[in-house]
């Protein structure tokens, strides 16, 4: 066995333990495959059939109703009666326990939301993986960071329809494919100093999701090099189920090549192996 397959080897189990790593989080006891519902919040207190209580979103922040029968966790306390998580943050999320589920208070595009998560719903316990090309040294690139004098605020759509998400960007990520430039707007990664992208290209709605699929980059190096691995180009929540309120590629980011790797359409989607 040569070097360069050792190398190779080597790739494909980082990759493989990437994609293992992002389906356990997916399909974890409490993960996206695990949520039943959807419900947007408003000044009325309405009660839904996946999650105790009656909700409302007020100016204090969302307020939820128990019966006297029931009881929610909230770290780690049990709570009775009536229970007031604050006013929530933009993309925040704070949970709540029942049983065995978890209930998710959010706030996704000015909206307060509560998303249900049940271990037993159909969706997850069905879940046997997600469809990927098979990882290629060739679609690791190297680029280049163009920052921005000042983050700028980016208004994307949601899957929801009629929903938007700002993002700031600190600027964009320049690379080639096949002697041809792209720009892509980046918005901020995971960790201080990431990038992430949201895009779509000639493969979209084909073999990969139609909507969106996003790239996590690391930080810059000093003279702003990065490293883009399409192989890990990811699907979204929003590729397996309707409630999530994932956000789209702005349109300069919708690329007229075709970027064949990454994971592909889910099969609960209809795509295949």
């Amino acid at each position: 066995m040569t070097v360069q397959d050792v190398d190779r080897v080597s790739f494909v189990q980082e990759w493989e333990e990437w994609h293992r790593q992002k389906e356990a989080v997916l399909a974890g006891p409490h993960g996206f495959l695990a949520i039943t519902g959807l419900h947007w919040l408003d000044g009325e207190p309405t009660r839904f059939e996946d999650a105790p209580g009656a909700w409302s979103s007020t100016a204090e922040g969302v307020v939820v109703e128990l019966a006297e029968d029931e009881e929610i966790t909230v770290d780690g306390h049990a709570v009775r009666g009536r229970h007031d998580f604050g006013v929530l943050a933009e993309r925040a999320s704070v949970y709540a326990g029942w049983g065995d589920t978890v209930i998710e208070v959010a706030k996704r595009g000015g909206h307060d939301i509560v998303r249900p998560r049940h271990p037993g719903n159909a969706l997850r316990t069905a879940f046997t993986g997600t469809p990927a090309y098979e990882p290629d040294p060739r679609w690791v690139l190297t680029g280049r960071f163009l920052p921005f004098d000042a983050p700028r605020a980016v208004t994307v759509g949601a899957a929801v329809e009629g929903l938007e998400h700002v993002y700031d960007s600190p600027g964009q990520v320049e690379f080639e494919l096949a002697g041809t430039a792209y720009r892509l707007t980046a918005f901020n990664g995971k960790a201080p100093g990431d990038l992430m992208v949201l895009f779509t290209d000639r493969t979209s709605g084909v073999t990969t999701y139609a909507a969106n699929r996003s790239l996590q980059i690391a930080a810059p190096d000093g003279e702003g090099a990065v490293t883009l691995d399409f192989n890990r180009a990811a699907n979204l929540p929003c590729a397996y189920t309707d409630l999530a309120t994932c956000p789209l590629p702005p349109a300069e980011n919708r690329l007229p090549v075709a970027i064949e790797t990454g994971e592909r359409i889910p099969l609960e989607r209809g795509g295949r192996r």
